[in-house]
């Protein structure tokens, strides 16, 4: 019998790309996002859909009619210079929203849930890189602290009750279906301007480094995770830190674009460099990242010359 998975924020950049692999796998697939950030289009056909937010009183309603075996929760607000201007709807969303969402995991005797966390934010400025699961937790933006809460109910639930849960700290996730607008991905944000001949505004002065890793090998990951790792944490990225700078460089030669890059003002609450050790997710998820950034980046732009 075909399992059922229901994924929050399914319609969203990353949900959606999960949704894809898990119906190529064969699982049956709900998705429930509130349609706030994410599109209707992502939604794949062969999926059922329920518009709802993860605060909604009938979010149970949801529970009920999928009866879901597992549930891998993307749901989230996820801007870190917004969460300093708004951290109390980061705390609303992020933390008592999955809180709803975890009661109903625990009602509905869930088997399982994958939990979409943040390693470029839960750690705040790293004192070594690439940063192992162990480095101490100190987030410098409530975007950050919010996405990290949730992680000690994972555990509380586990202990008491018994609820199996896997936490998955992404780095950087660029790719298709990445909103320039909304997410703040610096990849779409440059990607768009250059293809439209615009100009494009580094924050800072560009030597800020990011793990890029690409959503394709980030939705594998939680595929792999349904059914593979400990109730724990495990890192994902590539290891490398790339600078803003050398990002823009990159796709420069990408799109021949010709103009220099505008400078602005660094942004507050920003990390200013961060990698990923994903050698615990090698060895129980038997999960790498597989995608070059150069590959990566075509794909990413190719997207948004022919979306679909």
């Amino acid at each position: 019998m075909r399992k059922t998975v229901l994924v929050t924020g399914g319609a969203g950049f990353i949900g959606s790309h999960i949704a894809d692999k898990l119906l190529t796998a064969g699982y049956k697939v709900a998705i429930l996002d509130s349609l706030l950030t994410g599109r209707i289009g992502n939604v794949p056909s062969e999926a059922s859909f329920y518009q709802s937010d993860i605060r909604d009183n009938n979010l149970e309603d949801v529970f009920r009619l999928v009866s879901p075996d597992y549930v891998l929760h993307q749901a989230a607000v996820a801007n870190v210079r917004e969460s300093l201007e708004e951290p109390v709807l980061y705390a609303n969303v992020n933390l008592v929203g999955s809180l709803n969402l975890l009661q109903c995991c625990h009602k509905y005797a869930v088997k399982k849930i994958v939990y979409a966390s943040t390693g470029g934010a839960v750690y705040g400025e790293p004192k070594n890189l690439p940063i192992e699961e162990s480095h101490s937790i100190q987030p410098l933006d409530p975007y950050g602290a919010s996405k990290h809460h949730v992680e000690h109910h994972l555990h509380i639930l586990w202990e008491n009750y018994g609820l199996k849960f896997t936490t998955l700290r992404y780095s950087n996730v660029y790719g298709p279906r990445q909103d320039p607008n909304g997410e703040a991905g610096v990849v779409a944000i440059f990607s768009r301007s250059m293809l439209q001949g615009k100009n494009v505004t580094i924050n800072g002065n560009g030597n800020q480094k990011r793990d890029f890793v690409y959503v394709e090998d980030i939705a594998r990951a939680n595929l792999l995770a349904l059914t593979n790792g400990n109730c724990t944490e495990y890192n994902l990225g590539t290891g490398t830190a790339t600078s803003v700078n050398q990002l823009f460089e990159m796709l420069r030669e990408l799109t021949e674009y010709r103009k220099e890059p505008l400078h602005a003002p660094p942004k507050q609450g920003e990390v200013l460099k961060t990698s990923l050790n994903s050698r615990a997710a090698l060895d129980d998820l038997n999960w790498i990242a597989e995608v070059s950034l150069e590959k990566g980046l075509r794909q990413t732009l190719e997207s948004f010359k022919y979306p679909h």
